[in-house]
């Protein structure tokens, strides 16, 4: 199973945009659904977007409309282009692939003025 590490957070003001990454060890190609997940300090973690072989998507209704997950198959990576950052959103954000895998580290985001 392909080992996933997460990375592009950072701190961004409120109304701003962050790419973030989910860079698989492997082929990414076969896998059909992967998503990406947030942990909000003191909460639970979160499911806030899915995609499906490549094109399917579905969205929290936390981020929809600003949040878009995509995948590159030649480069074995899945992105999620975030717009319209809110102070809500700070989270760790990690990815996944359905059935769930290993969990990795995450990458951190802040939205903050």
């Amino acid at each position: 199973q392909a080992q996933l590490v997460e990375s592009g957070g950072g701190l961004v003001q409120p109304g701003g945009s962050l790419r973030l990454s989910c860079a698989a060890s492997g082929s990414i190609a076969r896998i059909q659904t992967m998503g990406w997940y947030r942990r909000a300090p003191g909460k639970q973690r979160e499911w806030i977007a899915t995609l499906h072989k490549d094109v399917n998507t579905v969205y929290a209704a936390s981020v929809k409309g600003r949040f878009t997950v995509s995948k590159d198959n030649t480069t074995n990576t899945m992105y999620l282009q975030m717009n319209s950052l809110k102070p809500e959103d700070t989270a760790t954000y990690l990815c996944n692939t359905l059935p769930l895998g290993p969990w990795g580290q995450g990458t951190q985001v802040t939205v903050s003025s």
